[in-house]
C-alpha cells in the first residue's frame, strides 16, 4: 500500500514538471495538464509510490496515445468527408441540414425510421414509448421537418421527399 504522504510529496514536487513535459509534446496546456492529471491518477493506483522516472515513462506513453488518436481522428475525419461528399447528394444535404435545426428526439426518430428502416415496434424500443407514440411523434417530426425545409428555401418538390421505408410498419 502506498504511503499517502510520499505521494503527496512527489505530486507536488513533480507535477509542475510533468505538465512542462507534457506541453512541450502537445502544445496545448489544458492538454498538458489533462496528461499530467492521468499519470498522477496511474500513479496513485500503483501499490507503491513510483519513482519520478516512471511518471516520465507514463507521461511519454499517455502523449504518444494521444497523438495516435489524434491521428486516427484527422484519418476518420478525412475519410467521412471524402465518403459524405461522393454518397450524399447536393440535394439531401438540404435535407441533413434541416434534420441538424430538429430538437434530438424528432432527428433521432427520422433518422431511425427512414434512414436505418426501423419500424414502429423498433422506433418505439429505441425512444422507450408505445407504438402510438410513435406514429404520433412521426407525424409532428415530419411536419416540423417540412417547416424547416420550406423556411430554409427547399424546392417544394423536395419537400415531401424522405427514404421511403423498407421495414414493418408495425
Amino acid at each position: 500500500m502506498q504511503d499517502t504522504q510520499s505521494f503527496v510529496t512527489l505530486y507536488e514536487q513533480q507535477y509542475p514538471r510533468i505538465v512542462a513535459y507534457a506541453r512541450r509534446r502537445l502544445g496545448a496546456l489544458a492538454d498538458a495538464e489533462d496528461c499530467a492529471e492521468e499519470v498522477f491518477r496511474l500513479a496513485w493506483e500503483q501499490p507503491t509510490t513510483p519513482s519520478v522516472g516512471w511518471l516520465f515513462v507514463t507521461a511519454r506513453n499517455i502523449t504518444y496515445a494521444l497523438h495516435r488518436a489524434d491521428l486516427r481522428v484527422a484519418d476518420l475525419a478525412a475519410r467521412l468527408a471524402a465518403e459524405s461528399a461522393t454518397t450524399v447528394p447536393d440535394e439531401d444535404q438540404g435535407v441533413l441540414a434541416a434534420l441538424d435545426q430538429l430538437p434530438e428526439g424528432e432527428r433521432e426518430l427520422l433518422m431511425a425510421f427512414y434512414w436505418d428502416d426501423l419500424g414502429g415496434t423498433a422506433c418505439a424500443a429505441l425512444l422507450g414509448c408505445s407504438v402510438g407514440a410513435v406514429w404520433v411523434r412521426l407525424t409532428r417530426a415530419r411536419k416540423h421537418l417540412k417547416a424547416v425545409l420550406l423556411a430554409s428555401g427547399a424546392r417544394p418538390a423536395r419537400v415531401g421527399v424522405l427514404p421511403q421505408p423498407q421495414g414493418d410498419l408495425a
